[in-house]
């Protein structure tokens, strides 16, 4: 079972990432991904999200450090997707997966991508509707049920996940 408290943390953390992608024109979509997006989170959960974007200066940990106040614990390169996992004060873990525009190209999806996907996700700042193509696209496990993927346009940032 979640707490609010942790719930309200991992909101505030998917705001937080929304708002700052908002800002930057460069940053072509937020998702939402794994168990929170799922509704399946649990308190040892981390919060995953993946920023589109073509910016490779986005990849660097004091954007997300200085961001989400937290410390870098581990940093990766998953193919195109570069991992950046930060641990909040409260110990909270998100992590970031950084990667660009074309990860969300449907001509042809990459085993990868569609893994995470289809496992669930929540489309958070989707500017010019590219992670929304990538959803009409992908095909879903049998037996799953489809996510809730509210876009979120412009400044504004989620209001709730």
């Amino acid at each position: 079972m979640v707490t609010e408290e942790r719930s309200r943390e991992a909101l505030s953390v998917v705001d937080l990432v929304a708002g700052w992608a908002a800002g930057h024109e460069d940053v072509r979509g937020v998702v939402v991904v794994g168990s929170w997006a799922r509704g399946t989170a649990r308190m040892d959960s981390d919060v995953d999200v993946v920023v589109l974007t073509d910016n490779a200066g986005y990849a660097e940990p004091e954007v997300w450090t200085g961001l989400l106040a937290g410390e870098v614990v581990r940093s990766a390169d998953w193919g195109p997707l570069r991992e950046v996992r930060v641990r909040r004060r409260s110990g909270f873990e998100v992590e970031l997966g950084v990667t660009p525009v074309s990860w969300a190209g449907t001509d042809p999806v990459d085993p990868g991508t569609r893994r995470v996907i289809s496992d669930g996700h929540r489309v958070v700042h989707d500017p010019a509707g590219q992670p929304t193509r990538r959803e009409r696209h992908r095909a879903r496990p049998a037996g799953s049920r489809p996510m809730s993927a509210t876009p979120v346009a412009g400044s504004r940032p989620p209001s709730s996940m």
